[in-house]
Parts: C-alpha cells; sequence; structure tokens
C-alpha cells in the first residue's frame, strides 16, 4: 500500500510539472499573439487594430493605408469642381477608379469586418 500511495504521489508530481511547463508555455504563445508586428504591405488587415490609440505607436512601414495609388508622390491630392450633381470618392485606397469609388470597399469590409465606406459629395440643389 505505501508504494502505491508513492507511485502516486510521484504520478502527481509528475502531473502538475507539466501542467505548470503547458501553462508556461501557453502563456507565452498568447504573449506572442498580442504582440505587434509589422505586416506584409499586401495585407489589408492589421494586426494592431485592437490597441488603443494611446498604446499604438507604428513600426517602421507599419499601418501604411495607401497600398497602390501614386506612391511616387510625396502626398496624393485630388482636387475637382462640382457644379451639379454628386460625386462618390473612394476612402478605402482600394478603389481601381480611385479617386472616384468603384465600390471595392464592400469586398474588403466582407474580407476584414471593417465599416469603410465612401465620401458622397453632392451640390445642393437650387430653389
Amino acid at each position: 500500500v505505501f508504494y502505491q500511495q508513492l507511485i502516486h504521489i510521484r504520478i502527481l508530481q509528475y502531473t502538475t510539472t507539466m501542467m505548470k511547463y503547458l501553462i508556461a508555455v501557453l502563456s507565452l504563445a498568447n504573449a506572442a499573439a498580442f504582440a505587434p508586428v509589422s505586416m506584409p504591405s499586401s495585407s489589408l488587415s492589421s494586426s494592431t487594430s485592437s490597441l488603443f490609440a494611446a498604446e499604438y505607436e507604428p513600426m517602421e512601414g507599419e499601418g501604411k493605408l495607401n497600398l497602390k495609388i501614386d506612391l511616387e508622390s510625396e502626398k496624393v491630392v485630388n482636387m475637382e469642381e462640382l457644379e451639379k450633381g454628386k460625386k462618390v470618392y473612394c476612402r478605402c485606397w482600394l478603389s481601381g477608379t480611385f479617386p472616384l469609388c468603384d465600390g471595392t470597399h464592400a469586398k474588403h469590409n466582407a474580407a476584414v469586418g471593417d465599416n469603410v465606406g465612401p465620401l458622397i459629395v453632392s451640390v445642393k440643389k437650387e430653389e
């Protein structure tokens, strides 16, 4: 009976040690999952989107919105005069007809759970 109890105690000690090891490994894996990382420039999502703005400090090259429109320019600027009607402008930087919206944001929203939409500008009708 004594040896059976001793074996039982050893098994419990081994199991406890293995559980502590497993918890430590899982904790490190979870901590690494929440560490900010630089995403490839072709990626639409960002791993840092869940961070609070006050805590967020972008890494070099991270957080870039414009991945394809006039990349050589220091700043992308478009100016148009609107005399009548309305225009729908892209705000997701993914439109094939930039600066006008072509609805690409809908695919982006479905893929990443975002809620971006266009800017609609219209001229007020004269009364």
